[in-house]
């Protein structure tokens, strides 16, 4: 009998050894950095489409940059979609990232080429919108206050503590704002800037969109964040008008990467081709997402803050998706900003 039981004992583990793979295979582990709503839109049609199971968390750009790098010797993620550019060039720069030249790389857009291209082809524009704000009309007619065109005018002292903007460290819109004024004042003047603007910010948030989110509900009068976020409010009801401010703004290129180490590499690459797809991208509307496509053939929703239509700066994205330059930009934030929040 014992030779017969050592033998089933042996076929068991040998069929364990080729089940296990076999699951892993039909599974994807996903970071996705855009709003949830359109996270879980993604999730749903990729999981419909190829019955691949999608384990999805939802984070920042800035908390997955550093959740990515903390577990950079074991991975536990294997495609990072969505976010600001700057922190997935950061993790390509450091070799966070995996190369991947996609099959409709030739299909994209010349400023999501572009980024693929800068960063070695270990990430990829998926989308782009410009910075701005968005404010409350209820709360602007009721207060008698003026509507804020400009950067300079959201020093207005009657703003005082009715502005909210998310925190650099944890938020890639946010991060893009400190870049762009940087870029548009010069880092002195950026900085006095941020010293002047911050009695009227009320609250640093975690998350890039959930500022004009709190302007809609009347929590705050202005939210700094990408135009496309205060659209979207907009679109489900809430009395938000969006601003492109008067001396020029950044723009983010929302990005994807897969990391380096990716469990389910195949899988990651299939996510990849799939969501540069023009049909993919051209349902991001029903989840209220309002970007300009990287695909040069989706459709573009007519809600879209359209660059034509915006003063747009010059955006350095090697620059400051260099991680040095982060790290100096955001030190500096938390020793002369941060640490005099209200």
């Amino acid at each position: 009998m014992r030779p017969i039981f050592v033998a089933m004992a042996s076929l068991a583990s040998g069929l364990a050894l080729t089940v296990s793979p076999a699951k892993a295979a039909e599974e994807l582990n996903l970071i996705c950095s855009a709003d949830v709503v359109i996270c879980e839109l993604m999730q749903q049609m990729f999981q419909k489409e190829t019955n691949i199971q999608v384990n999805m968390v939802r984070l920042s750009a800035g908390e997955t940059y550093a959740k990515i790098r903390a577990e950079a010797r074991n991975p536990k993620t294997d495609i990072w979609w969505a976010g600001t550019g700057d922190p997935h060039l950061q993790a390509a720069s450091e070799g966070l990232t995996q190369e991947y030249k996609p099959p409709l790389l030739g299909e994209l857009n010349d400023w999501a080429k572009k980024q693929a291209e800068s960063s070695g082809y270990r990430t990829v524009g998926v989308y782009a919108g410009a910075l701005g704000w968005g404010y409350n009309t209820d709360i602007f007619k009721k207060k008698n206050y003026k509507e804020p065109k400009c950067w300079a005018d959201l020093l207005d002292a009657s703003f005082k503590g009715e502005i909210q903007m998310a925190n650099p460290n944890s938020s890639g819109t946010a991060y893009n704002m400190l870049a762009t004024l940087v870029q548009i004042m010069g880092e002195d003047k950026a900085f006095d800037y941020l010293r002047k603007l911050n009695p009227n910010i009320s609250q640093y948030t975690k998350s890039g969109s959930a500022p004009v989110k709190a302007a809609g509900r009347g929590e705050t009068a202005i939210g700094i964040v990408f135009m496309h976020d205060a659209v979207a409010v907009a679109v489900e009801g809430f009395p938000i008008k969006s601003i492109a401010p008067c001396e020029g703004t950044g723009y983010e290129i929302g990005s994807m990467s897969i990391v380096k180490g990716a469990r389910n590499l195949e899988n990651a690459k299939k996510w990849y081709d799939w969501a540069l797809k023009a049909d993919v991208q051209s349902r991001a509307k029903e989840a209220k997402s309002f970007q300009l496509p990287s695909n040069a053939k989706a459709e573009v929703p007519k809600e879209a803050p359209r660059f034509s239509d915006i003063k747009l700066i010059d955006y350095d994205f090697a620059k400051y998706g260099d991680p040095t330059t982060r790290k100096k930009l955001l030190d500096r934030w938390d020793k002369e900003i941060g640490a005099n929040a209200n």
